[in-house]
């Protein structure tokens, strides 16, 4: 692995972040407890000496300085854990084990040459009190333990934060390398479907964390460029296939024209079946560029409230005479008040589609039925026919571009129709399906709740 690649990742930066917090927070700790510590033995200290000049003073018979003199002699000689100094008004010393000091009537801290060998200095905290007499009376204790305990305290903490940040360190170079083989791993996907293997995905490690939900999101999206694009392969292989008849047509009806003798009346026949060929194939360029513009979901910014009753009653009214023609019989089942949220015109166009299919595929005296209720809170809309339905295996693929039953293509239509109605729906976030209606064909439209209002 690439050290200067590792201290450049951004888990690793978030690491040294986090060992700086931690560090701080270290400090902090150090010093409530370097503090708490030290003031807690100090003023263990200060109440001991006070409780020693209390008692002393106590145990002078007179208060007179001769009396406090012989009681602190005493004293010096029994009570070997304290320092005694008490010096009279010109600073000469009348008793104790300690030497002359400055009068100062505090608690004081003192620093002097031991007279024990194993000590070169002594620390002393104490407390200096007057006497009497202009005399000055200092009694202190040996604080050498306060010191050596916060030494300590300053040792475990250097140790502990030394130990800490390792620790931290280690943790975020090990999280740096893990985040770096998953990093990598994806990398290493897109370089091999850049170089063409489009079957290839992002490996899932099952552990549920955020990189395994950005490997399914990006396997998905993968799944739907890959989707897209053998669409588009099809759409290219349809194109060839369904074009190629009526223009190789259109030409040959072109070098016959050329061919025959020149006649008003004939040309004149050959240039209008030229113009309805070359509209059929200008028609089915313009279904494929919108169905393209429906797909690629530029149409969702002009959704608005659109009244599926009154649309799909609008729809009847537009193709009851088209049925009469045919003496087929379109009847309606519309619930009332049935609302999305979507774009008028291409509904419209949806439900006209699947409609105009059903009276198309359906023989004389075909009955056909439009169903629109609300079920729970999602919308079903079905176009029900009684003609010779679609066969099951079929039924998905009837909804790809170009596809048709009549492979022969001897009837009109371009088998866009049923593409253009699937994306229409998918556009709307509704669910088409085809099913058998025992006998013909059903197909419904479901619109999930979120789009009703």
């Amino acid at each position: 692995m690439n050290l200067p690649r590792l201290f450049r990742t951004s888990s690793f930066r978030l690491t040294l972040l986090y060992a700086g917090l931690t560090g701080v927070s270290f400090l902090l700790l150090f010093a409530m407890i370097f503090w708490s510590t030290t003031h807690f033995m100090q003023h263990q200290i200060d109440i001991t000496v006070a409780a020693e000049i209390k008692e002393l003073r106590n145990g002078a018979s007179d208060s007179s300085l001769d009396s406090l003199r012989r009681i602190v002699q005493k004293s010096t000689e029994q009570s070997p854990g304290f320092f005694y100094l008490l010096q009279d008004r010109g600073g000469t010393v009348l008793a104790g084990n300690l030497p002359r000091l400055d009068p100062v009537l505090e608690i004081r801290e003192w620093v002097g040459d031991n007279r024990l060998a194993q000590y070169r200095k002594i620390d002393i905290r104490g407390l200096g009190v007057d006497a009497g007499e202009g005399a000055y009376l200092f009694i202190g204790m040996n604080a050498h333990q306060v010191y050596e305990m916060s030494e300590s305290v300053a040792r475990s903490f250097l140790w502990g934060c030394a130990a800490a940040m390792l620790l931290v360190l280690i943790g975020g170079a090990a999280m740096s390398l893990s985040v770096l083989r998953r990093i990598e791993g994806m990398s290493q996907t897109s370089r091999d479907i850049i170089g063409g293997d489009l079957q290839r995905r992002i490996a899932l490690n099952g552990s549920g964390d955020e990189f395994d939900h950005l490997a399914i999101s990006l396997n998905a999206m993968l799944d739907r460029i890959q989707i897209l694009m053998d669409g588009l392969r099809q759409v290219s292989t349809d194109i060839a296939h369904d074009l190629r008849t009526p223009l190789t047509r259109l030409r040959q009806r072109l070098e016959l024209a050329q061919e025959r003798p020149t006649d008003a009346t004939a040309l004149h026949a050959t240039l209008a079946t030229t113009l309805t060929a070359i509209d059929a194939i200008l028609q089915t360029f313009s279904a494929l560029l919108r169905i393209a513009q429906v797909e690629s979901g530029a149409r969702r910014a002009s959704f608005t409230t659109v009244d599926l009753s009154e649309l799909l009653h609008t729809i009847v009214e537009v193709y009851q005479p088209a049925f009469e023609e045919k003496s087929q019989l379109l009847s309606e089942r519309i619930a009332p008040n049935l609302f999305v949220s979507g774009d008028r015109e291409l509904l419209m166009q949806l439900f006209a589609n699947l409609v105009e299919n059903a009276t198309r595929h359906s023989a004389e005296g075909a009955h056909v039925t439009l169903f629109a209720e609300r079920q729970a809170a999602a919308l079903n809309i079905s176009v029900s026919d009684n003609g010779p339905g679609i066969p099951a295996d079929m039924r998905e693929k009837v909804l790809q571009r170009f596809v048709r039953l009549d492979a022969s293509r001897s009837t009109p239509g371009n088998g866009l129709g049923l593409s253009m109605a699937a994306a229409v729906a998918a556009l709307h976030d509704a669910d088409l399906q085809l099913s058998d209606c025992t006998p013909g064909l059903r197909v419904t439209v479901a619109f999930p709740a979120a789009r009703s209002v």
